[in-house]
């Protein structure tokens, strides 16, 4: 079994998309049928999407918790505003823990 799918629903899906694009990905925006316009990516082989909020939804999920593996990590996080554990060397490698712009903890952890 191998994850191939990642959706994300947002209030803002653009500035969403804008934020990621921070770790490297390039965000597609497009449909699939009639469904909602929305942005898509590839991270490594799996398909990371940001889909505007259901109409059934009135806040965002910030239950999810992603992790990226990136380059110079020290750099990164002085481009972002909400940093919540800044780097640090820890049992995972030298990591930090960021927000997204609707509040979802994102795990950053520089590459060796």
């Amino acid at each position: 079994m191998k994850l191939n799918l990642i959706v994300i629903r947002s209030a803002n899906p653009e500035e969403l998309a804008e934020w990621y694009a921070h770790f490297g990905l390039t965000f597609e925006y497009h449909r699939h049928g009639n469904g909602p316009m929305h942005y898509s990516a590839d991270v490594n082989g799996v398909t990371m999407e940001i889909y505007p909020l259901k109409r059934s939804q009135t806040e965002v999920d910030l239950s999810l918790r992603l992790g990226f593996e990136v380059e110079n990590l020290d750099s990164l996080t002085a481009q972002i505003a909400d940093v919540i554990s800044p780097p640090k060397q820890s049992e995972w490698g030298y990591r930090a823990v960021v927000a997204d712009p609707e509040g979802r903890r994102v795990e950053l952890v520089e590459q060796n």
